[in-house]
Parts: structure tokens; C-alpha cells; sequence
């Protein structure tokens, strides 16, 4: 089963993600309480509505791989995820329990995270360092909560 393992929030750019039970995901700002739905504009990058998602099985094999422990809240994403391939979920739209979302691109590493955490982050999490996705329709997202695929959602439409 698809599920969400953890999730994170820094209330301010560039400081520590502190894991939560919960968090209110709110369409066109982010997670309240993140530093992206506090200030949106802070970061050029960042998407107004937008979060951050890595599988727990891409953390798993960089420490198989690359010998590199790293704790989901070190990973700068707000959501860690467990049995689902995030990089096929560009363009597709997925439920986090309630909360409708939209990938919109592959979230790579970059040097800011390995000069947060370790060298060899960037290597080891390429082309696995993540998914941006949008927020189209809020809620409250709960650790434990499932990931509901796109033909999941299509399934149960039909019974």
C-alpha cells in the first residue's frame, strides 16, 4: 500500500524541517506553517501552492548505495513517501488521504542539500531526489495517510 510516512515544515527559509503528525495543505500557498506558504515568494523557485515529496525507498538505497544515512525532515521535502514511484507522477494528478495534487516536476538535489547534509548527496540522489507537486484541492494530510494513484482514483469511480 501507497502511504505517507512523514511529514516536514520549516516555518523559516534556510532553517531546520521539523517533522509533524499533520499538516493543512493549502491550494495556492503550501503546508501552513512551511516556509513557502509563509512567504511565497522567498524563493525564486519555489511554485506558489506548491510541495515537495522523496520516496523513503530512494533514502533506503542511498544508504545501500552510497553508504549516506540521511533523516526524511534532512532531505528539505515536505512529504516522504513509501510505495509509489514519485517520478511517474509528472502531469498525473494523486490523493494524499483527502488532498488532491498535481506533479508538476522532478524535484532533484541540488548543492545546497549536500552542503546541508553530506558530500555525495547530489550523486546518490539523482534522478530519485524527488517530486514538486501542486496543491489543487486542500485538506489536512496525516502521517499514515494513503496515496491514492490515478488509476486507483479511476477504479473506484467505476464500482
Amino acid at each position: 500500500m501507497s502511504r505517507v510516512l512523514g511529514i516536514n515544515v520549516a516555518p523559516v527559509h534556510k532553517e531546520t524541517m521539523e517533522p509533524v503528525e499533520e499538516a493543512e495543505a493549502i491550494e495556492k500557498c503550501g503546508l501552513a506553517g512551511d516556509r513557502y506558504c509563509q512567504d511565497p515568494g522567498q524563493n525564486q523557485d519555489s511554485n506558489p501552492g506548491a510541495l515537495t515529496l522523496i520516496e523513503s525507498e530512494a533514502l533506503h538505497a542511498l544508504y545501500q548505495e552510497h553508504g549516506i544515512r540521511l533523516e526524511h525532515h534532512e532531505t528539505r521535502r515536505n512529504i516522504l513517501t513509501q510505495g509509489v514511484r514519485l517520478n511517474d507522477l509528472v502531469d498525473q494528478e494523486f490523493l494524499l488521504g483527502q488532498v488532491l495534487v498535481r506533479g508538476t516536476e522532478w524535484c532533484e538535489p541540488c548543492r545546497y542539500l549536500e552542503g546541508r547534509t553530506r558530500p555525495g548527496v547530489l550523486k546518490g540522489l539523482a534522478n530519485r531526489g524527488g517530486l514538486r507537486a501542486e496543491i489543487l484541492k486542500g485538506g489536512i494530510i496525516s502521517k499514515g495517510d494513503p496515496i491514492t494513484l490515478p488509476h486507483q482514483s479511476r477504479l473506484d469511480k467505476l464500482m
